[in-house]
């Protein structure tokens, strides 16, 4: 792994995997969506990695159109590296979910590195009503869903975006997707250096245990060696443990409502900031040093906001 003793904290700030009425803290409006982006990189996130929803219902958006109205406001207000996913939602086919990334050609777009079973329908035993219609069908669903992501759907969104100067966030949920993206490196499709992050705690994908993320780890090193950074992610309560293992480890972070709605057990966390915070926290105390935007820039060889198409 590529060293630094900076840490690049990334903050995914709405995603699209919880709903309205699991928090009133999430954001759902493009206004909400601007402030929380914006109120994260004041808090010390370098990179911020968007999803848009309608603004009525919440339900996860991938049109451009659903994204034009806050990429503006954040780029003016702050330096963060922007990252549009091309994960949009499980439910989405990847022609629908690359859309954003190749019209607005972000500095970072999310890349999924493989196909997996996507199980939210846990969280329906937390909550008897709902606030809208789609949100029960829409967890139930993932009982018998797959996350798509074929090699030939990765290859077209790295064929979509070849041209945009775009790097990715190469979203690793398991052990084979390394191999996969080991893979597309061999092949000359992806060059370093590569940002890996490594999600933990997603049922289908690898789970949340310290040996866990030793594995990640270890098995990214063999593969890629000095090529990647290292970044995870923990899904729900573990968010802040793993966060806290990478760091230590000499990876970087990613915190955000799109993971965790929780700020300490059975706490909601009141913003995006406040994670960010709480991780800062987390990376200072070990005696490491936060990445500024312009560091990330530099860490990871993006082509510079100026050259954003938005």
């Amino acid at each position: 792994m590529a060293t630094s003793n900076k840490v690049i904290i990334t903050c995914a700030v709405t995603g699209s995997i919880h709903t309205p009425t699991m928090s009133p803290y999430l954001p759902i409006k493009p206004g909400e969506i601007a402030e929380a982006a914006i109120g994260a990189a004041e808090a010390g996130a370098a990179i911020v990695h968007l999803h848009a929803r309608d603004p009525e219902t919440g339900r996860p958006d991938q049109r451009p159109e659903a994204f034009a109205p806050f990429l503006p406001i954040i780029k003016q207000r702050t330096n963060a590296v922007i990252n549009l996913t091309s994960g949009g939602s499980p439910t989405m086919r990847v022609e629908e979910r690359i859309k954003p990334a190749e019209f607005f050609k972000p500095e970072v777009a999310s890349l999924n590195m493989g196909s997996i079973n996507f199980a939210l329908f846990p969280m329906l035993n937390r909550y008897k009503t709902f606030k809208f219609d789609w949100e029960r069908p829409y967890l139930e669903g993932t009982r018998d869903l797959i996350f798509r992501n074929t090699f030939k759907d990765i290859e077209f969104v790295l064929a979509t975006c070849q041209n945009n100067q775009t790097r990715f966030e190469f979203e690793c949920y398991d052990i084979g997707h390394l191999y996969n993206l080991a893979h597309f490196l061999d092949r000359g499709l992806v060059k370093p250096p590569l940002f890996v992050q490594s999600v933990f705690g997603i049922l289908g994908g690898i789970g949340p245990h310290p040996e866990d993320v030793i594995h990640m780890r270890r098995t990214a090193d063999r593969l890629f060696g000095d090529q990647y950074h290292w970044s995870v992610l923990g899904a729900g309560r573990n968010q802040m443990a793993i966060a806290a293992i990478a760091a230590a480890m000499g990876g970087n972070v990613r915190v955000g409502l799109e993971d965790s709605l929780w700020i300490g057990p059975g706490e909601l966390a009141p913003s995006n900031a406040a994670q960010v915070k709480k991780a800062r926290q987390i990376i200072e105390g070990l005696g490491l040093e936060l990445a500024t935007p312009d560091d990330a820039r530099a860490m990871l060889q993006l082509k510079g906001a100026d050259k954003v198409a938005f």
